[in-house]
C-alpha cells in the first residue's frame, strides 16, 4: 500500500469513533491457527438478521471461512485496521480477530468497554489444513485417533475422538442438511470447558447425508456455526473444536449413524465406515 493511502485509512480510523466499547491497542502475541487464543472479551453479533461473513483477512474480499448468526456471542482475541464498513452498530475500519483465527468486521458487533489488543500477524483459517478428501467423503478434522468405537475400557463410546487442537474448525463429512443444533450437559453452560465429571456432548451438530445417514460432531468451542434446516456442501465448517460437556480436553467427538434420528443402535464404526470409503482413521 502507498504511504498516502496509508495516511488515509488512518485519519479515517481516527475519526471513527467506536460503540459499545472502549478501544485500547498494545501488541499482541500471534495465535497460530488451530491453537488455543487468549480472550480480550466477549461481543454480541448485531447485523438485523443475515448471518455474519467470518474472513480469513480484514476485509470483506477476502475469503469467507464460515458465518456467524445474528445474536451470537463472539470470542474476540485482537483487533486490527482493515477495510472501512458501514455496519448495524457503527462505522469503522477496525476487524476482530476471533479466537479462531477468522476475522469479522467490528461495525457488526456490540461490546461492552474492555481492553483489545493489537493483532500480531496469523496465519488465516485457511491455512488449516484441509481433512483427506475421498469422493464425496472427507473426514470432518486432519488428526489422529484418540479413542475408538465402543472399546472394552469404554463399551459406550458411539463414535471415535479425534485429536484436534482447539479451535480447529469442524467441516462436514459430506453434503447434507442440518437436523440438530443442541447444547447438550448435565450441568451449567456449553460457553465453557466441561469436565469428565459431566455428561453430555456440549455444543454438538447433526447432519442428515443422502440415504438416511447422520454424522454427529461433539464439544464444539461455543455455539455452532450453522442452523437447523441449513443445507450444506461436503466441507463446510460446521463450529470449531472445544472441550465442552463430558470432555477432559479438545478434541472431536465424531459419529456416524445409518438411519434418523440417531440413536445407540443404529450408530456404526466410524474408522470401518470411512475404511470402506477409502479414507483411514488412525
Amino acid at each position: 500500500m502507498k504511504r498516502r493511502h496509508q495516511r488515509t485509512a488512518l485519519a479515517l480510523l481516527a475519526a471513527v469513533g467506536t460503540v459499545g466499547g472502549t478501544l485500547t491497542l498494545s501488541p499482541a502475541p500471534a495465535a497460530a491457527a488451530g491453537t488455543a487464543a487468549r480472550i480480550a472479551g466477549t461481543g454480541k453479533v448485531v447485523t438485523g438478521g443475515t448471518p455474519l461473513n467470518a474472513r480469513s483477512a480484514p476485509s470483506a474480499g477476502s475469503p469467507r471461512v464460515g458465518t456467524i448468526r445474528n445474536g451470537a456471542t463472539v470470542s474476540i482475541v485482537c483487533r486490527i485496521a482493515g477495510q472501512f464498513i458501514s455496519g448495524t452498530v457503527t462505522n469503522t475500519g477496525y476487524w476482530d480477530r476471533l479466537a479462531d483465527n477468522s476475522y469479522i468486521s467490528d461495525a457488526y458487533v456490540q461490546r461492552g468497554a474492555f481492553t483489545i489488543p493489537k493483532c500480531s500477524p496469523a496465519a488465516p483459517v485457511s491455512a488449516v489444513p484441509v481433512p483427506p478428501v475421498s469422493g464425496t467423503w472427507m473426514l470432518p478434522v486432519a488428526a489422529g485417533l484418540v479413542s475408538g468405537f465402543r472399546t472394552t475400557g469404554r463399551p459406550a463410546h458411539d463414535g471415535v475422538d479425534l485429536g484436534a487442537t482447539r479451535n480447529t474448525p469442524i467441516r462436514a463429512a459430506t453434503a447434507g442438511t442440518v437436523i440438530r443444533v443442541v447444547c447438550n450437559v448435565s450441568k451449567g453452560s456449553c460457553d465453557v470447558d466441561g469436565s469428565s465429571a459431566l455428561r453430555g456432548c456440549g455444543w454438538y451438530v447433526e447432519v442428515q447425508h443422502e440415504g438416511n445417514l447422520v454424522t454427529r460432531y461433539c464439544h464444539m468451542v461455543r455455539r455452532p456455526a450453522v442452523t437447523v434446516g441449513q443445507s450444506l456442501p461436503r466441507g463446510a465448517i460446521l463450529g470449531y473444536v472445544g472441550t465442552s460437556g463430558a470432555s477432559s480436553g479438545p478434541h472431536l467427538h465424531f459419529e456416524v449413524h445409518a438411519g434418523a434420528p440417531a440413536t445407540r443402535e443404529n450408530a456404526v464404526d466410524p474408522i470401518a465406515f470411512f475404511k470402506a470409503r477409502g479414507l483411514s482413521i488412525r
